[in-house]
């Protein structure tokens, strides 16, 4: 990390953390920031359900919500972005503050509840992407729909044709009754009605399914046994959890998800297992810091990686730094490349 950006990330941490987050973006689209392009190495190059990234550490979905600074994210060392959730409405989401701080535990609470632009705005921002980056859309649900079900299908409509991929994200803790789509009756309603959208692109992206860290060992394996047959290309593991695992922060009881580093070990083992009950590729998210963190996700189960939270402490930089990381440790094992890497450790983590 530069001195600048360490700087600045000390000023950021002074102020309430939701105006800092905006205060981050806006500060990345004045050019401040990495501007060097994704790292990437024949090591590091990799596709995950037909997308070719030249490096497995992702940006998640959150932390450019309404799409606003793909140009800037895209010159990163990210090799891929995820941005939403969108909603077929605006909505300006749950009270704040909803936003949490957790330093003591390298963490965050949130509870959002899905604020964006709606996806006419977002669509449109979307439309004026950087064609050479890998860009991915996280489909939500409005709060108040009488149909969340086919609002994820109604995302994928209108900005499907504009990104590279489309996430399913029936995991946020924080629009009721969200996570009850994850039962297997439900989701595999949904995840019909998705792929049908899906079908009438003119354009096939894969399609992801974003599962939640606090389903039982019978629900993990009922939801790879619907991800199995819905047509879908892959699976994102995990979003936040509703447990407080171990917390030493004052606001460690705020409701909402958790996220950041107390997630690691949790998000890890649900991947493992995962990545016993099928063939498709998964992304690993939950806890990643380092690049010692990214390659045990990867040697667990995962094909590539995503995160957020880490970066609220280890700046924008940090993603360029664990891609150069992750090449380095497959380098020291001899690895040839990434996928030689996939599953090499999955039995510590089951």
């Amino acid at each position: 990390m530069k001195l600048l950006e360490k700087i600045g990330l000390t000023a950021l941490r002074k102020i309430d953390p939701e105006t800092a987050h905006g205060l981050a973006l806006k500060a990345l689209n004045t050019g401040l920031g990495p501007r060097t392009g994704p790292i990437t190495s024949a090591r590091l190059k990799t596709t995950i359900a037909g997308l070719d990234v030249p490096n497995p550490v992702g940006l998640a979905a959150g932390f450019d919500k309404n799409a606003t600074a793909l140009n800037a994210l895209s010159q990163t060392g990210f090799g891929f972005l995820e941005v939403g959730a969108a909603t077929p409405r605006p909505q300006p989401g749950n009270p704040k503050p909803r936003l949490f701080r957790l330093t003591e535990d390298q963490a965050a609470i949130n509870r959002f509840g899905f604020n964006n632009d709606g996806m006419d705005a977002i669509a449109k921002r979307l439309e004026a992407r950087p064609t050479d980056a890998v860009i991915g859309l996280n489909l939500g649900a409005n709060k108040d729909s009488t149909d969340k079900a086919a609002d994820f299908a109604t995302v994928l409509t209108r900005c499907g044709p504009h990104v590279d991929f489309a996430t399913v994200n029936v995991s946020s803790p924080n629009t009721e009754k969200l996570r009850d789509l994850q039962g297997k009756a439900a989701l595999s309603a949904l995840l019909d009605g998705v792929m049908q959208a899906h079908s009438q692109l003119d354009k096939s992206i894969p399609i992801f399914l974003k599962i939640a860290p606090d389903l039982t060992t019978d629900e993990i394996e009922q939801v790879a046994d619907v991800a199995n047959a819905s047509g879908i290309a892959g699976i994102i593991a995990t979003n936040t959890t509703l447990d407080r695992i171990d917390l030493h922060s004052a606001h460690g009881h705020e409701k909402g998800g958790l996220s950041g580093q107390p997630l690691f070990e949790k998000s890890t083992r649900v991947l493992a297992q995962l990545s016993t009950l099928t063939t498709l590729p998964i992304i690993g998210v939950g806890g990643v810091g380092n690049a010692e963190q990214a390659y045990q996700k990867i040697r667990a189960g995962a094909s590539a990686v995503q995160l957020y939270t880490a970066l609220v402490y280890g700046g924008i930089s940090l993603a360029g730094e664990i891609a150069q990381g992750l090449d380095d440790l497959l380098a020291r094992d001899g690895f040839v490349n990434v996928a030689e890497a996939v599953g090499s450790g999955r039995s510590d983590w089951i």
